[in-house]
């Protein structure tokens, strides 16, 4: 009899074949939940066992002496973060050394992909302290939250003014920058006024991987602690079988592409481009991305010290 887990993630088409029963396991049935927003710890969720979740928050949680909740190394979300930072498209700006001393915009200070984004500007010389940071909403349709926590600034990082949207104190001016994981609406519509910073951030982002070897991590898995102790096997077997869906997924994708006019092109590109392990789970091969990662967040003052990667993922071997 297979043991049954209930798994939040929000609505990857990789996991299509999972969902609908194409990849199974003798020992492992997966029920997937598809969720809009990420479970904040799934150790204090009663209804899920496994969830995907924020690489940032879940290495807080472990700093902050959780061990009710144990991180797979299996990062369900990666994303180059040069394309994420958007501004207009009347503006001069196309590098991220032209940052320096101006206002950014940020959805949410702690999050994964903004602090790899933060890392793209390091590498350029643009440091925390050389620009003046705002964080908010990013359109009106998005809730007003607490997105700074205990990382506010005052003078350097502070909350939008009067939590106005980001993409209204953009286009008013008052903002030079955006840093954005989803392009706000009417984004791609021509004569919406703007642009991604990087007039070419393809290239770049192919220069990137060239240096670094890897596409970061955003999202992770992460589990009930209890769950993996009983069942040693299963962060193993939950991560090769995502891993096959997202293979059936690829396959079926290049087999019928005419979902979008270039979607042929695109995938022989990213062929071209990426060797066909990118998105390769477990940790030995990931462990240069989190030390990069454990090294940013620390360099940002988002964590007091830097995690290990034993820390993060104790029960991986």
């Amino acid at each position: 009899m297979s043991l049954t887990i209930r798994l939040a993630a929000r609505d990857w088409d990789y996991l299509t074949p999972i969902a609908l029963g194409d990849v199974t396991s003798e020992r492992l049935h997966i029920s997937v939940d598809r969720v809009g927003t990420l479970v904040p710890n799934v150790a204090e969720d009663a209804g899920h066992d496994v969830a995907e979740a924020s690489f940032s928050n879940y290495s807080l949680l472990r700093l902050d002496g959780r061990r009710d909740i144990v991180g797979v190394p299996h990062f369900v979300m990666r994303s180059f973060r040069n394309r994420c930072v958007i501004t207009l498209e009347k503006s001069e700006m196309t590098e991220f050394s032209h940052l320096k001393g101006k206002r950014i915009g940020v959805t949410g200070w702690r999050d994964s992909g903004n602090t790899w984004t933060r890392a793209l500007l390091r590498r350029e010389g643009v440091e925390v302290e050389d620009a003046q940071w705002f964080a908010g909403r990013l359109t009106d349709k998005h809730p007003i939250t607490d997105r700074l926590g205990r990382f506010a600034r005052p003078g350097l990082i502070e909350a939008c003014p009067d939590e106005r949207p980001l993409m209204d104190l953009l286009r008013e001016g008052f903002l030079d920058a955006v840093f954005t994981p989803f392009m706000p609406d009417g984004f791609f519509e021509p004569g919406s006024g703007l642009r991604q910073l990087q007039a070419n951030y393809r290239a770049a982002e192919k220069a990137y991987y060239a240096d670094v070897g890897y596409v970061p991590g955003i999202h992770i898995l992460t589990a009930k602690a209890t769950i993996l102790h009983e069942h040693p096997w299963l962060a193993q077997e939950l991560s090769d079988l995502i891993d096959q869906s997202r293979r059936m997924w690829i396959a079926k994708r290049r087999k019928y592409a005419d979902t979008t006019p270039w979607m042929f092109e695109e995938l022989a590109k990213t062929a071209a481009d990426l060797p066909d392990n990118w998105t390769v789970s477990g940790l030995d091969p990931n462990k240069r991305m989190i030390e990069d990662f454990t090294k940013e967040l620390w360099a940002q003052g988002i964590t007091g010290r830097q995690l290990s990667v034993e820390e993060l993922f104790p029960e991986a071997r």
